[in-house]
């Protein structure tokens, strides 16, 4: 199986040698999130997008932020749904974004953009434009060329790529090399490798784990500002 045919919406049913264990799915908000609202970096309507099973929402909504949830997958939007039914979640295309036009202050993408391809990531950005007000905030998380090749990653993201997708319409303010937790120990992703891949996981004990034994893997932070026009 090639990582970048993935049917998110059959992983999300549990349809994949995967399981329902999917890498993430922290059962908690991500500690770089907790951290930027720690900083204040969300404020006004907030924008989650490709929010998975909603934890990072349900986090900023408990700090009295409005914050919409949206995800391509249904599974995932029913599944956030019953965890925080008090958080508004919506089935939607990240590269349209139909009716939301003008409309969230922050954007929170945690590990969507290296889902896409580079054709929809052009589409994707487009969309955030349009749906964001002057001046409006994007916090981005995207897998970084330092991930092992065995890993199970989409795409690998460059520096550049960001700077020229993002800065097109995007003052890039924050550009800097960080780390996202999943939920997996490395034992536990060496055997994910070997089910949905078929391939060798050496390479990846070289990535780090946090307290719990949870593996971390190296991404771009990024945080830009709108322009005005």
């Amino acid at each position: 199986m090639d990582i970048q045919d993935v049917d998110f919406e059959e992983l999300y049913q549990g349809g994949t040698p995967m399981g329902r264990k999917m890498p993430w799915d922290i059962g908690a908000p991500q500690p770089v999130v907790v951290a930027l609202a720690d900083a204040g970096e969300f404020t006004g309507e907030v924008l989650d997008i490709g929010c998975g099973l909603g934890d990072n929402s349900a986090f900023l909504a408990s700090r009295g932020l409005r914050v919409t949830g949206l995800d391509g997958a249904p599974s995932a939007i029913e599944l956030a749904r019953a965890r925080t039914p008090d958080v508004t979640f919506a089935v939607a295309d990240a590269t349209k974004l139909e009716g939301y036009e003008g409309r969230f202050e922050t954007v929170l993408d945690s590990a969507l953009y290296h889902c896409l391809t580079e054709d929809d990531r052009h589409q994707y950005l487009a969309a955030l434009t349009r749906a964001t007000r002057p001046g409006a905030r994007l916090h981005l998380f995207a897998f970084s060329p330092e991930v092992p090749d065995a890993f199970p990653a989409p795409y690998l993201i460059t520096e550049a790529n960001l700077r020229e997708t993002v800065g097109k319409d995007w003052t890039i303010e924050r550009l800097e090399p960080t780390l996202y937790t999943t939920s997996m120990t490395t034992e536990e992703l060496k055997q994910s490798v070997r089910t949905m891949l078929n391939a060798d996981p050496a390479g990846l004990d070289r990535l780090g784990t946090d307290e719990d034994g949870r593996v971390l893997v190296p991404v771009w932070q990024l945080k830009a500002v709108r322009q005005s026009s």
